[in-house]
């Protein structure tokens, strides 16, 4: 049976998602859970795949790995939500054989911004011009194999308090993406980038221009979106809506 498996994690507690030897990551901690409980044997033979590999720094309110595995979703997800974790396990689906997460249909990352000094019409104003499609080679730390052409569907705007919060939706991002967006948006808050520089360098991407990278705490994956619902412990959903706020008031204090 292969099933898929949603959870949150607050990104300080890790160095990063990726599994890294000598240290304490997400995905090497989700591996050791279940082989500890026996549920797969290692990465390899279950075809342990991950949605989506968080920097250093960012959180999660859901991530989604999917596996192979003997044990009954019920037990699975009674035992792994019991644990003593830094990992909040909430959710479970049966899938198909050949699911891999990685191939969802949306994905959707929050930006907490301090809006001190910055002017939020300029910055609204300056996000038109990354939705669409465009070559985000300015905008992102490419990898030889990865097309740096990519459809951001919609960027979504609130203030709350001290935060201007910035929502993305797209199905996929690139390294480091949504970062490098914000960090040159939060240029154009400050009046140091004009917002037509923006679009020259999405029109123009062999000009190289680098717009710094913002920091990584204030970010967050939301939600990652399939075809299908997934079963939830109702209870630990609750403690969802705890992880943001505890994220949210831990920037105030930066």
């Amino acid at each position: 049976m292969r099933v898929a498996v949603k959870f949150a994690y607050d990104g300080r507690k890790f160095h990063g998602y990726a599994r890294q030897p000598n240290l304490k990551t997400v995905e090497g901690e989700l591996i050791k859970l279940l082989v500890k409980h026996g549920f797969i044997e290692d990465a390899k033979e279950s075809f342990f795949r991950s949605a989506s590999r968080t920097d250093k720094g960012v959180s999660a309110l859901c991530n989604v790995i999917a596996f192979n595995t003997n044990t009954t979703k019920k037990h699975l997800l009674q035992t792994l939500s019991n644990e003593d974790s830094s990992i909040l396990i909430y959710g479970i689906k049966d899938v198909e054989p050949e699911f891999n997460p990685r191939y969802a249909k949306f994905r959707h990352y929050r930006y907490y911004l301090p809006v001190a000094n910055l002017d939020i019409e300029k910055i609204v104003s300056a996000s038109a011009y990354f939705t669409g499609e465009h070559d985000f080679s300015n905008f992102a730390k490419l990898e030889p194999h990865r097309n740096p052409i990519r459809t951001i569907d919609n960027i979504l705007f609130a203030q709350e308090n001290d935060f201007l919060i910035i929502d993305f939706f797209a199905q996929t991002f690139l390294w480091h993406q949504i970062r490098r967006i914000i960090s040159a948006l939060i240029k154009v808050g400050k009046g140091k980038l004009d917002e037509k520089d923006i679009n020259e360098t999405l029109i123009n991407p062999d000009i190289k221009v680098d717009f710094g990278l913002a920091p990584a705490e204030p970010l967050i994956l939301k939600d990652v979106v399939y075809n299908f619902k997934f079963e939830y412990d109702e209870k630990l959903l609750n403690e969802l809506n705890l992880l943001e706020e505890k994220i949210r008031s831990s920037l105030l204090k930066q």
